[in-house]
C-alpha cells in the first residue's frame, strides 16, 4: 500500500495555530523546498521566486526570521514531488468542470485537499517522474501546477473582506495517492476546436444553350469561331445537338445563315464525340480575337460550363 508523500506527512503535523516560521521549517525538514512570499499574498519576495526554494534549514530560518508573516511558497512538479490541481471560483466556477472530470475518472489518486481563502480548492497529488508542465484552462476555471510552477501552502493566509482566512486542509486520503495524468485532464477540460468543414465544392454551372445563344448574338466578330467554341461546351455538357441547333438558330444574320450555323454546330459535336477527353484548341484563339469578344469570366476553361 503506497504511503503518503512527504508533503502530506508534514501537513498532518500542522494545524491552524502553527506559526508560519515553524511550518516553513517543518516542511523543509521533511524535504520540501520552500521560499517566502508576500505576507497575506502570493508574490515571491526573493529575487528568483520559486527558483530560490530550498530545504536548507539555515536559509529557511533566516528568511522567516526576517519576514515572520511571509506566506509559504512551494515549487510544484518534480522539484518538490507534488503536483496540484487548482480549482478557481473567480469568473468561471471551476467546481463544475472538476465534477465532470471526477465523473470521467480523471482526478482520482489525490492525497490531500486544501480550501483556499477565496473558496477555491487545491487538490494535491504525487508528482509524475516525467515532466508535466504547468498549464491553465481558464475557461474551465481549473489550473494545473506542475513543473515550473508553485503553490501557496498551509498555514499561509490571506485578507478577504477584512478578515484573515487560512489555506485550510479539508480532506486527506487514507492511503498514498498516484500521479495525475495532467495531459489527459487538460484535453478533457479544453477539447481541441473542431476543424471548420470546408464549404461544399460548387459544381461548375451546367452549360445552357439559350444563354450561349444570347451571348453569341451579342458578338460582332469571329462569330463562326465563337459558335464552334460554344457548341463544344454544350456538347461537353451533354446538351442534345438538336437543342443546340434550335438555340443558335436565333442568331442567324444575313452573313451568318442557317447552313453555316448547322455545319459549325455539327462539326463541334463530332469533335467532342471523337475526342471527349481532349480540350479543344479554340479557346486560345478566342482570347486573341478582337476586344468585342465576351468578358473574360464568360470563357470557362475547356470542360467547364459558362459561369
Amino acid at each position: 500500500m503506497a504511503s503518503h508523500s512527504r508533503f502530506t506527512t508534514a501537513l498532518h503535523l500542522m494545524d491552524a495555530t502553527t506559526p508560519l516560521p515553524v511550518a516553513a521549517s517543518m516542511l523543509a525538514q521533511h524535504g520540501m523546498p520552500v521560499f517566502p512570499c508576500a505576507p497575506e499574498g502570493k508574490q515571491p519576495i526573493t529575487r528568483h521566486g520559486f527558483h530560490d526554494a530550498t530545504t536548507d534549514q539555515s536559509q529557511v530560518e533566516a528568511w522567516w526570521n526576517r519576514f515572520p508573516a511571509a506566506n509559504i511558497g512551494m515549487p510544484t512538479g518534480r522539484a518538490s514531488g507534488v503536483s496540484v490541481v487548482d480549482v478557481d471560483v473567480h469568473g468561471t466556477n471551476g467546481y463544475d468542470a472538476i465534477r465532470r472530470a471526477r465523473r470521467a475518472g480523471l482526478v482520482s489518486g489525490w492525497e490531500a485537499m486544501v480550501r483556499s481563502p477565496t473558496g477555491g480548492l487545491h487538490i494535491y497529488y504525487p508528482a509524475s517522474d516525467s515532466e508535466q508542465p504547468s498549464w491553465q484552462a481558464g475557461k474551465a476555471g481549473v489550473d494545473f501546477r506542475g513543473d515550473r510552477g508553485y503553490i501557496i501552502v498551509p498555514p499561509s493566509q490571506r485578507q478577504i473582506d477584512g478578515a484573515t482566512v487560512l489555506y485550510r486542509p479539508t480532506s486527506f486520503a487514507p492511503t498514498g495517492g498516484r500521479p495525475l495524468d495532467a495531459q489527459r485532464l487538460r484535453e478533457f477540460l479544453t477539447p481541441p476546436r473542431p476543424r471548420p468543414q470546408a464549404a461544399p465544392r460548387r459544381e461548375a454551372a451546367a452549360p445552357d444553350a439559350d444563354r450561349m445563344a444570347s451571348w453569341l448574338g451579342s458578338q460582332t466578330t469571329d462569330r463562326n469561331l465563337k459558335l464552334f467554341w460554344a457548341a463544344c461546351r454544350l456538347a461537353e455538357g451533354n446538351i442534345p445537338e438538336s437543342d443546340a441547333l434550335d438555340a443558335f438558330a436565333s442568331v442567324e444574320q444575313p452573313d451568318f445563315g442557317e447552313r453555316e450555323i448547322t455545319r459549325t454546330v455539327q462539326s463541334a459535336y463530332r469533335t467532342i464525340a471523337t475526342s471527349p477527353s481532349t480540350p479543344t484548341s479554340t479557346e486560345p484563339m478566342l482570347r486573341r480575337s478582337s476586344q468585342t469578344s465576351a468578358p473574360a469570366r464568360s470563357f470557362a476553361p475547356a470542360g467547364r460550363g459558362l459561369v
